[in-house]
């Protein structure tokens, strides 16, 4: 079982301010590793397809309209799933001395969608979008398996954090979570991509409810 998780937007708490209504987070789970590495392979064919070099990199925010629905049709018939939380950060809701700290905002963002994900994991190995120092990246790494196993099961085998540039897998992640955005915000026209993904829901959540 392979999980791949990124997220969209950013933590910071001035949304007064430029700072995102939203921060985003998405793990997206294939249970077969062959159909993850079918996956994968199938994005590298789209690049080739497009005349893009094979360490070009996929991003929702930064790419048109025609290349998202490229995108999005190519990786539709293969097997995996996600869930979802994205967290409003407006100041009448989210309280709390935590939030206002980016690493431990990201911590509890991370830790509500792998308890959403819980029943889902089994030996899980985690891909995350590199984010921050090698410290973080391993302080991070050992609270979610910390948080997620115990002593009669193991949820999550390993947590690693990797660019999201060498990796079409977190580069899906990074569009799944994109998509979501937009939904969540109802952003005009989020239909025209989610319909790509709908049926892969397991759970999107809103946080504070």
């Amino acid at each position: 079982m392979l999980v791949f998780v990124d997220e969209s937007g950013d933590t910071g708490r001035k949304t007064d301010a430029g700072s995102s209504q939203y921060f985003v987070v998405s793990s997206v789970i294939f249970e077969e590793d062959e159909e993850a590495v079918a996956c994968d392979q199938r994005i590298s064919l789209l690049k080739k397809e497009l005349g893009y070099s094979s360490d070009f990199e996929f991003h929702f925010r930064e790419n048109s309209d025609r290349l998202r629905k490229k995108f999005l049709e190519a990786v539709e018939p293969y097997q995996f799933f996600y869930l979802c939380v994205g967290i409003n950060k407006d100041p009448k809701k989210l309280f709390g001395e935590g939030f206002n700290y980016k690493e431990s905002f990201y911590k509890y963002a991370c830790n509500l969608v792998f308890q959403s994900a819980k029943p889902h994991l089994n030996m899980a190995r985690v891909k995350m979008d590199k984010n921050g120092s090698a410290l973080f990246g391993s302080q991070l790494s050992k609270y979610i398996k910390g948080v997620m196993n115990d002593d009669d099961f193991t949820y999550i085998k390993s947590v690693k954090m990797e660019k999201s540039s060498s990796n079409n897998l977190l580069q899906l992640a990074d569009y799944i979570t994109g998509v979501l955005n937009r939904k969540i915000q109802n952003k005009k026209n989020y239909q025209e991509y989610y319909r790509y993904i709908s049926a892969k829901e397991l759970s999107l959540q809103i946080w504070p409810k």
